[in-house]
C-alpha cells in the first residue's frame, strides 16, 4: 500500500514502457517539450474527455473521464472511456438496476503502434478498475484516430505481470530521483523531448576511462 503523496501517473506507464529516460524527464525532472504529434494528441483526447459525464443508451452505460486509482499498485488517473454492458456476470451499479460488465477503452491518437505501451497503459487502467469494482475485466480496447476503429485487447497474465513489474520499476527510480541515461535508438526520432535528452551526445567511453584519460593528459 502507498502514500498519497506516493501515487505515480497511471499515464506514465505508457512513456516508461515506451522510453524510461524520457518518463524520467517528465515525471522526475518536470521538463517537457510539445511536438506536432503530442498537440495532436491532446486535443484527441480532449475531444474523446469533452467532460466527466455518464450517459445510458439502453443496455449500455458510457462514462467519460472516469478518475481511477490502485491503493495496491500506487497509480492513479483518469479512463477516457469506460462502457458498462447490461450482463448476467456483471456487477452491482449504484442507480442502476441490473448487473453490468466493465469495459474500458483509451483513445490514442494515429495508428496502432509496433510496441505495446498503449496497451499496457489499458491493462492498468483495467487492473485499478478491478480494485475499485471488485471484479474481473479480461479484455477492452484502444481506439485509433487514423483507422477510426477499436482494437481489441486482452488482458493476459502475462501482460498484467508486466504492468506490475514496470510500475514496480517506477516507483523505484521515482523515489531515487534517478533518470536512466539515453540509449539512442530509431524511437528518438519521434519523442518530443530528443532537444532534452540529446540521446546522440551520449559517450561510449566509460567515466572511469573518461577520468582516467584526463588525468593523464594533465599529467
Amino acid at each position: 500500500m502507498y502514500e498519497d503523496d506516493s501515487f505515480l501517473h497511471l499515464s506514465g506507464i505508457q512513456h516508461f514502457a515506451f522510453c524510461p529516460r524520457q518518463w524520467a524527464l517528465i515525471y522526475i525532472e518536470q521538463q517537457w517539450e510539445d511536438n506536432v504529434r503530442t498537440v495532436d494528441g491532446s486535443i484527441f483526447h480532449e475531444r474523446a474527455h469533452r467532460e466527466e459525464m455518464t450517459e445510458k443508451r439502453g443496455d449500455l452505460i458510457i462514462t467519460r473521464g472516469l478518475r481511477v486509482r490502485s491503493e495496491s499498485l500506487g497509480i492513479q488517473g483518469k479512463c477516457d472511456v469506460v462502457e458498462f454492458h447490461r450482463s448476467r456476470d456483471g456487477i452491482s451499479l449504484h442507480g442502476y438496476e441490473g448487473k453490468w460488465r466493465v469495459y474500458p477503452i483509451e483513445y490514442k491518437k494515429g495508428s496502432p503502434k509496433p510496441f505495446d505501451a498503449d496497451q499496457l497503459q489499458l491493462c492498468a487502467q483495467a487492473l485499478c478498475l478491478e480494485e475499485m469494482l471488485v471484479c474481473e475485466i479480461p479484455e477492452g480496447s484502444l481506439f485509433y484516430g487514423e483507422p477510426k476503429r477499436r482494437t481489441r485487447v486482452m488482458f493476459t497474465p502475462e501482460l498484467r505481470r508486466r504492468v506490475k513489474d514496470i510500475v514496480l520499476q517506477m516507483h523505484e527510480y521515482f523515489r531515487r530521483g534517478y533518470t536512466p541515461r539515453p540509449k539512442p535508438a530509431q524511437r528518438c526520432r519521434a519523442c518530443s523531448l530528443v532537444e532534452i535528452c540529446l540521446p546522440t551526445l551520449v559517450k561510449k567511453t566509460p567515466v572511469r576511462d573518461y577520468i582516467r584519460s584526463a588525468m593523464e593528459g594533465e599529467a
